[in-house]
């Protein structure tokens, strides 16, 4: 199968890094036109120059921006008023005792990791809509599935983006505009692997041996039994976006190594 974007225009959210910065490099590597999103300025001219390094002919630009605001979400769609694809991937996680999370930071969560979703899908879907083409995509994860004890905050926010994009697919029925989610498990991006650092560090182990047990003890279902890389996960984002996923929409598509153990 051979995957051609040339000529379709993406937009990546939280794409400087990690998952984000895998299905960027990815769907510029396929053509696309794509536009790198950020908190910082650095950062993004950063994640421009690597992709450029290996998809010197792709069309790259970048939006400075705190997407987990309503300020932030403007600021992108005036400087990208339109988009073919749209992938919400930003957000942010961590680990924490439910009794500790506090009203602030359950109100933050929802905010970066749902509102910024709801808020770019709602403006660029109306021009996928009147173009009668479009693919949005909502980078969830099997913690929206399999809601982890440690972070029920972050799992709660995964469920809310399984519930949009399969409503906001049906609202968009007959048409060419698909939307879907994607489920992550554990992956070696770049929060992921500061955690597994840190926490190698405080029982002064090594990482690998931190990573091999963290899927072990904290998702021992897993069937693969190791973390999926980004470059796995982007694998699934820019088959979901091309021309030959046209009749996939409505679905959670899982790249999670067989975590969640059912059949549907």
């Amino acid at each position: 199968m051979h995957i051609d974007l040339n000529g379709k225009h993406a937009i990546i959210t939280g794409s400087t890094a990690g998952i984000g910065f895998a299905i960027a490099e990815g769907l510029a590597k396929a053509g696309a036109n794509v536009v790198i999103t950020g908190r910082t300025q650095q950062r993004v001219d950063e994640a421009i120059a690597k992709i450029k390094k290996v998809a010197p002919d792709a069309g790259i630009e970048g939006v400075a921006a705190d997407l987990g605001t309503a300020e932030g979400c403007k600021t992108l769609t005036e400087q990208q008023p339109d988009t073919d694809i749209l992938v919400n991937n930003v957000g942010i996680f961590g680990p924490e005792d439910f009794f500790e999370v506090d009203d602030d930071t359950w109100q933050q969560f929802f905010d970066v990791n749902v509102m910024s979703a709801v808020r770019l899908s709602r403006h660029y879907a109306k021009g996928m809509k009147e173009r009668d083409w479009g693919r949005i995509q909502f980078i969830s994860s099997e913690s929206g599935i399999n809601i982890p004890s440690e972070m029920v905050h972050y799992g709660m926010t995964k469920s809310a983006l399984l519930s949009i994009s399969r409503g906001l697919a049906k609202v968009l029925s007959g048409t060419q505009v698909t939307v879907n989610a994607i489920l992550p498990g554990p992956t070696r991006s770049e929060g992921v692997l500061k955690m597994l650092k840190d926490m190698a560090e405080e029982e002064g182990v090594s990482q690998d041996k931190i990573e091999s047990r963290f899927v072990q003890e904290n998702r021992p279902s897993s069937i693969i039994q190791r973390l999926a890389t980004p470059e796995e996960v982007a694998n699934m984002s820019v088959y979901v976006a091309s021309p030959q996923a046209s009749a996939t929409t409505g679905a959670a598509l899982r790249v999670e190594g067989g975590i969640v153990d059912t059949l549907t």
